[in-house]
């Protein structure tokens, strides 16, 4: 290998390895920081606008219930203004699972018109029971052209062919960037699709090989999906981002999360490891942890809970409203509401940690 700079040397020998570079398919040129993601103004597999992080866009309510179709427009225009890459919806299990088909369709319809002419780009998820009903999804999002598409395995999936049939069925009626989700919802009893099936899809149809990659054995997976490159275009961290710059250094080039309410923060994490910044990466990435942490003190469900909160607090949402699902995560025949409770010593410790991400968060007031 030719002499690279302290920083280039530290992250192929500290981190990585000769072994694990060569894995990534990235090469060894000084010029190219191996297994990261490659700066703007280097080479990228895939369409270019698709990679970062695209947090999902969290569903808010009315105080009747129904979805605040305002509240989640203004929303996506926050996450817009915060210089965030793109974000996603419906794709969590609140907008997926206990959302009717009309709101799902009028909630595409209502981001499409929010975001034209706007920066970041839209990805919105199309996934269904079955083949049949994901279609419906497919071909009305299709019709709005957003950025990008996302889906997960359908419900009644049972084997990778089943897998293979809906995925192939998806390519026919879209035509733009899909990313694959590797695990499904609530309702969802099947097995992740596997490296073979994903790699199958990405040198079969040009508009696949995105990968959101959170199955069992996610880092083993993730290497092997890394060395099929170009087939595979692009790796996005999950599982509540906890894992992601470690992943970024062996390949990850975004990060699919319902974590829109810190926009901004996850910008800035990715512009800096993107730029080579690590130490700014690696003090803003651990702020966001601190957040993400309280889940082990504060009750509730962890995309959503204490995270509506913060939602208010910055303006956005109106109350921390959330629908709820059934026993053993059942959905119910008619919406079930929930309001967060938080205590005093719970506010206080919120409002603490998120003045820590002062230094990382867009400066001024959105409007």
């Amino acid at each position: 290998m030719k002499k690279t700079t302290d920083l280039g040397r530290r992250r192929v020998l500290g981190m990585m390895g000769t072994a694990a570079v060569a894995a990534c398919g990235l090469g060894t040129s000084p010029d190219i920081t191996p297994c990261a993601a490659a700066a703007p103004t280097k080479k990228v597999l895939g369409d270019p606008r698709v990679r970062g992080p695209f947090p999902i866009l969290s569903t808010p309510y009315t105080q009747s219930g129904e979805v605040d179709f305002d509240v989640l427009g203004r929303q996506a225009q926050f996450v817009d203004w915060c210089g965030s890459p793109g974000m996603i919806w419906p794709q969590s299990g609140d907008s997926v699972d206990l959302l009717t088909m009309d709101e799902k369709l009028k909630g595409m319809d209502v981001l499409a018109k929010a975001m034209k002419g706007r920066t970041s780009a839209l990805c919105l998820g199309v996934q269904g029971n079955t083949t049949e009903e994901m279609l419906v999804y497919a071909k009305h999002a299709e019709k709005l052209a957003p950025d990008a598409i996302i889906s997960r395995p359908p419900d009644s999936g049972k084997t990778q062919e089943d897998m293979r049939k809906y995925w192939y069925a998806l390519a026919k009626v879209v035509h733009r960037p899909v990313i694959i989700q590797t695990t499904g919802g609530t309702q969802y009893r099947g097995p992740a699709p596997s490296v073979d099936l994903l790699i199958e899809l990405g040198k079969e149809f040009p508009h696949f090989g995105y990968v959101k990659e959170e199955a069992a054995d996610t880092m083993e997976r993730m290497r092997k999906l890394l060395a099929a490159r170009p087939a595979i275009k692009r790796i996005f961290s999950a599982a509540g981002g906890f894992g992601w710059l470690h992943q970024c250094r062996i390949g990850s080039e975004g990060l699919v999360t319902e974590r829109a309410v810190y926009a901004d923060l996850l910008a800035f994490i990715w512009k800096s490891y993107d730029e080579g910044k690590l130490a700014a990466a690696n003090d803003a990435f651990a702020k966001l942890l601190l957040m993400l942490n309280l889940k082990d003190t504060i009750p509730g469900n962890q995309l959503r809970g204490y995270h509506l909160y913060v939602w208010q607090k910055r303006g956005i949402f109106k109350n921390t409203l959330s629908r709820q699902h059934g026993p053993k995560d059942s959905i119910p025949k008619k919406p079930v509401l929930s309001d967060m409770k938080l205590t005093p010593d719970m506010i206080e410790e919120i409002d603490m940690r998120f003045e820590s991400l002062a230094p990382y968060l867009k400066k001024g007031k959105f409007a």
